[in-house]
């Protein structure tokens, strides 16, 4: 039996706090343990297949493929399809692979980029082997969505004709790109869901780092020096074409493929008869089709450099990387996005240290969202704004190089809560039983409870409930008044004597506490509805003595709040007293008094 909801939201938080969800420890994508199916398919010697992502059209989508060629597809695992197949020949390079019939140029140019960072590509993709304890079942790793996954998959790939249909290894030996591709597809649903996307998703999938896309149309004036910076902090690339008249993927004369992604691998400064030249070096996914402009693969220009140069960067081959001008590259791209684990590449000097911080949380109407009361249509819906600084601001020199600036900032301010979750300034004034009221008092309220108390003086929960609702309540009763079972829990939290009744030291406490609670109640309905509001709630808690965290203000708020998420008196005090009772309990450090034993009965 599943756990219920917050039972299932504890636990996560619970394993969030230990780590779970980093790099190292990834949460399971579909709580598919990769070592524990792995273990059970070696000892039962079975070749694992995944039912969640299944060998058949479902996985791969509707229509992606045409009819007749959907009928040809065969799902095969690597042996079947080559006598030894390989995990990774030579390591990973961009040439490993090129595009099949899957629009998924802007995953491949990104795998492309990844290919470059060693570090961060065995994050995404763990050594692994056909070898070795082979079962049929592969892993990798993505960041989504704050949390890094592992994904598990079999080795079934679909062909047509024993050929692979989507990403196809230039050696076909070499199996690690189409199982990336296939985990991929399944994080993302199907193959299909796979077919148009921005290298900006994956390059964020593949590093859970800082994003931002660079507009090519109107470049800013400091592009290159970004460029360059980018690529000496280990960012990852890429860019794309601007669409032409159709969706299909036109190739110009220059060389270009229109609406497509590409992978920057490289810049350079060179030196070209006397003066400087800025070169971005490029790749196409599709592991052919190159740039046949200047600087291309036979451009005379690169006789006008150094043999040094021209030795550590031409490679004449048709292998879809190619070199051309920046001024090029901003003529026929549209879009740059540089993605890196830390926006270092921002800044022209190591004077400037990055500091980052991580609040998960929901933005509730009434408690975390934020924005003005006089619109109260408006005030939860976490209004989202994005500034552009269009120009940088001029270097610092001298002790202006010790201000500080901040371009990120929080609409939501954490606050410090006290150990133990009380105010004990508050908690002080509500020690009613510590004599702050006169014997004389309590002598009224012990005749006033002699009305409804039976011959031992005592009174069981019905007679409680007619009390509380006749002198408490006088007939304003938003939703009925106090119901038999709060009334069964108050005489449960107070019963002191264990009898299943309140006698009249007993009910004193509870009177005490139940008018403390309606002052509370009627001093924070600011909107005077005779009902609190969520963003009322939380100020009439804090009255009442106690701090909660936003996660169980709004568990308090589902509990005893109508649909329409407004607390009533009768449900607030019953809430109080509750929260109050169980929240209390013995010192370590001294002997309970009876009171506390009390505070300590479970409900």
């Amino acid at each position: 039996m599943p756990h219920p909801g917050v039972c299932v939201n504890i636990i996560n938080a619970r394993h969030l706090k230990n780590g779970n969800g980093t790099v190292t420890n990834p949460q399971k994508f579909l709580d598919q343990d990769f070592e524990q199916l792995k273990q059970y398919c070696m000892i039962k010697r079975v070749r694992y297949i995944d039912d969640m992502f299944p060998p058949d059209v479902r996985s791969i989508g509707t229509g992606l493929l045409k009819a007749d060629e959907l009928k040809q597809v065969e799902w095969l695992r690597p042996h079947k399809m080559v006598p030894n197949p390989m995990f990774e020949l030579d390591g990973v390079s961009r040439f490993d692979f090129g595009q099949g019939m899957l629009g998924n140029c802007w995953f491949l140019a990104s795998i492309g980029a990844l290919t470059f960072q060693n570090f961060i590509l065995r994050q995404v993709v763990p050594h692994q082997t056909f070898n070795e304890e082979y079962c049929g079942i592969f892993h990798f790793r993505f960041w989504r969505f704050g949390r890094w996954v592992d994904v598990v998959i079999d080795d079934k790939l679909p062909t047509i004709n024993g050929r692979l249909v989507f990403v196809r290894s230039k050696d076909p030996t070499e199996f690690w790109p189409a199982l990336l591709e296939k985990a991929y597809a399944k994080v993302c649903g199907s193959y299909l869901d796979m077919n148009a996307g921005t290298p900006a998703e994956a390059l964020v999938d593949f590093t859970g780092g800082v994003h931002m896309c660079i507009d090519l149309t109107e470049p800013p004036p400091h592009l290159w020096e970004l460029m360059c910076r980018a690529g000496q902090s280990k960012s990852l690339m890429g860019c794309g074409t601007p669409q032409g008249a159709t969706s299909a993927n036109t190739v110009l004369p220059n060389g270009i493929v229109q609406g497509h992604a590409y992978t920057v691998t490289g810049v350079k400064q060179m030196t070209s008869q006397g003066q400087p030249v800025h070169l971005v070096r490029l790749w196409n996914p599709w592991g052919e089709q190159e740039w046949i402009g200047d600087w291309s693969d036979k451009s005379p220009l690169w006789q006008t450099v150094s043999s040094q140069e021209r030795e550590m960067c031409l490679s004449v081959a048709d292998n879809g990387e190619f070199w051309m001008t920046l001024e090029d590259f901003c003529r026929f791209y549209s879009d740059l996005d540089i993605c890196c684990l830390c926006p270092d590449f921002l800044d022209g000097n190591t004077s400037c240290h990055w500091k980052t911080s991580f609040y998960e949380g929901r933005w509730v109407a009434g408690t975390t969202a934020g924005g003005c009361m006089n619109n109260m249509d408006l005030f939860w819906t976490n209004p989202q704004y994005q500034v552009k600084i269009d120009e940088l601001l001029s270097e610092c020199s001298g002790k202006q190089e010790l201000a500080t600036s901040n371009v990120l900032m929080s609409l939501v301010f954490p606050f410090s809560e006290n150990s133990d979750g009380h105010d004990h300034e508050h908690e002080e004034a509500m020690e009613e039983d510590k004599g702050t009221e006169n014997e004389e008092n309590d002598e009224n309220k012990k005749h006033f409870f002699r009305q409804y108390s039976d011959q031992y003086e005592e009174v069981d929960a019905e007679q409680l409930q007619r009390l509380l609702n006749e002198n408490i309540l006088k007939g304003d009763m938003k939703s009925g008044g106090f119901s038999i079972d709060a009334c069964r829990s108050m005489v449960a939290l107070m019963d002191t004597s264990i009898t299943g009744k309140l006698n009249g030291e007993e009910f004193i406490r509870l009177w005490k506490r139940v008018v403390t609670y309606k002052d509370i109640f009627f001093r924070t309905d600011v909107s005077k509805t005779g009902t609190l509001l969520l963003s009322e709630l939380r100020n009439a808690v804090m009255a009442s003595g106690k701090r909660v965290s936003d996660d169980m203000l709004n568990l308090l708020a589902l509990r005893y709040g109508a649909s329409s998420g407004h607390i009533t008196l009768e449900s607030f005090i019953s809430m109080v007293l509750r929260f109050d009772c169980m929240s209390r309990g013995p010192s370590p450090s001294q002997q309970p008094d009876p009171e506390a034993r009390s505070h300590a009965q479970p409900p």
